[in-house]
């Protein structure tokens, strides 16, 4: 337990107040018990609210007259003999100035007596007054060791309950369940194993969806990630054949968790192109042909009115991706998430910093799939080598894959594809996007019903005579972006 050498450190060191962010708080009390006992002995306070302060290295009843922090501090205050204090969910007394001062006269008397203060909880905002007397310990998060003996005994122990029964399951099926379940506490992977073993007596390729969804809820608790695990596949996705050759030859070397010799994982791309032409389904397809989760990161519910807030939203939502690994982090329309305001006092520019540098040290299993409409509004610091693989433009869809795209559309609403003139829709479609391909399916739907006849290729033809396309419609805007993509980016298709 690499913590237990990082907590006797700091005790030893004196340090007068440990911070211990988890969720795993027996866990925590449990490894300052352990010291206590056997390496720097010293008496072991725990505080809660509920039952105040008891000593706990030796049996002592509870001390209730305690469970106010003020005279919980008072007392700290008041002692002459060197001990260590948890305190657990001390977090919402530290808006009070006057627990903050008792605190901070702890730390300073701290040459006097060698108390530390422990602080335990989910998460803990210290004042800017204590700082400096303040240490952070994070509690590593089981290996996957750990996490494939906890599975067994969890199976065993459902073996036991049902005696002549055993867990069924591969040895392929159990590494993507322990993928699944790393990053996470070990109670809260033994809790989504057990669920996944007794929703139907086994491991299979079924349990995966439910156990990444679950993993992702208890990660995910300020809900600035949206989560997928079912997206669409390459298959759907009309044209983009460059993208799809260079995202084939990069899987393996993404989703196997041993990396490929001399090859470093694929980090992201950047697809640049014209609204509506499948941007957005290339990044859910993406995430569908790795068989990998697909995360979307909602820059609008990261900002927050409070100093600091939005940027530790960022670096949250970053630290679940990196736990929900191997997963394609996507950011839609990413030009306007990220565009610098002087009227902000800031926030964005710390935000595309913070951004920037993740993009660049990010070296775990998180393909990022940037898209972008507007070149201009883009920083040129995001398009430097290093921080994305490669930047594609998607151009609208030449007449082979109008082809693809109606068939795509025609299929998915059940009508017979053979009954349908594909050249002669591919010809009249000249300038149309992937998304108004299938709006003019919709509305020629819509009126062959309206008439009572069997949807065909006039319905069609004659929609797309009534419809001007957004190559038309702001065809100098789109002609800029074409010139400014074609010595700079790669055509996806």
């Amino acid at each position: 337990m690499p913590e237990l050498r990082d907590l006797e450190l700091l005790i030893r060191s004196s340090v007068p107040i440990i911070v211990v962010e988890t969720h795993e708080e027996p866990r925590a009390v449990e490894a300052f018990k352990r010291l206590a006992l056997t390496r720097v002995r010293r008496p072991l306070f725990r505080w809660t609210a509920t039952e105040g302060l008891q000593r706990i290295d030796i049996e002592a009843p509870p001390q209730r007259h305690n469970a106010k922090p003020i005279e919980l501090l008072a007392q700290i205050k008041a002692s002459r003999q060197a001990a260590i204090y948890v305190l657990l969910d001390f977090h919402p007394f530290l808006e009070d100035p006057v627990h903050v001062r008792m605190l901070k006269d702890v730390a300073l008397a701290n040459h006097e007596v060698d108390n530390t203060l422990a602080l335990v909880s989910h998460r803990v905002s210290i004042p800017g007054e204590l700082t400096r007397f303040c240490a952070h310990v994070d509690f590593a998060v089981p290996d996957r060791e750990r996490l494939e003996l906890m599975i067994r005994e969890e199976a065993n122990q459902w073996s036991k309950q049902h005696p002549g029964c055993r867990i069924k399951t591969e040895r392929r099926i159990l590494d993507r369940v322990i993928d699944s379940l790393s990053g996470l506490p070990l109670d809260d992977a033994r809790r989504l194993a057990r669920g996944a073993i007794r929703d139907d007596n086994a491991l299979t390729e079924h349990d995966l969806p439910e156990v990444m969804k679950a993993k992702f809820e208890l990660l995910n608790q300020g809900g600035v990630l949206g989560f997928a695990f079912d997206t669409a596949r390459f298959a759907d996705v009309g044209g983009l054949e460059r993208l799809k050759h260079w995202l084939e030859i990069r899987k393996r070397a993404f989703t196997e968790e041993v990396p490929l010799a001399g090859l470093d994982p694929p980090r992201g791309i950047l697809l640049l192109g014209v609204q509506g032409c499948g941007k957005s389904l290339a990044a859910k397809a993406v995430a569908g042909t790795w068989g990998v989760p697909l995360l979307q990161l909602d820059f609008g519910a990261l900002y927050s009115k409070f100093h600091g807030e939005t940027e530790r939203n960022l670096r949250s939502s970053l630290n679940a991706a990196e736990v929900m690994e191997p997963c394609v982090l996507w950011i839609d329309e990413i030009e306007k998430s990220i565009s610098t305001d002087d009227h902000d006092s800031g926030t964005s520019r710390r935000i595309l910093g913070h951004l920037l540098t993740w993009l660049a040290e990010n070296e775990s299993r998180v393909f990022v799939v940037a898209t972008a409409n507007d070149i201009e509004s883009l920083p040129p610091e995001l398009l430097r080598k290093g921080r994305l693989d490669e930047v594609f433009f998607v151009d609208l869809p030449d007449s082979q894959t109008r082809k693809k795209i109606f068939e795509i559309h025609l299929r998915k609403r059940e009508l017979a594809v053979d009954e349908f003139d594909l050249e002669r829709l591919a010809q009249a479609s000249e300038g149309f996007s992937g998304s108004e391909v299938e709006q003019v399916i919709v509305s020629a739907l819509y009126a062959a019903y309206a008439q009572k006849a069997r949807p065909g290729s006039d319905h069609l033809c004659e929609e797309m005579a009534r419809t001007r396309p957004l190559s038309v419609l702001m065809a100098e805007r789109i002609n800029r972006l074409r010139s400014w993509a074609a010595a700079r980016t790669v055509p996806a298709s």
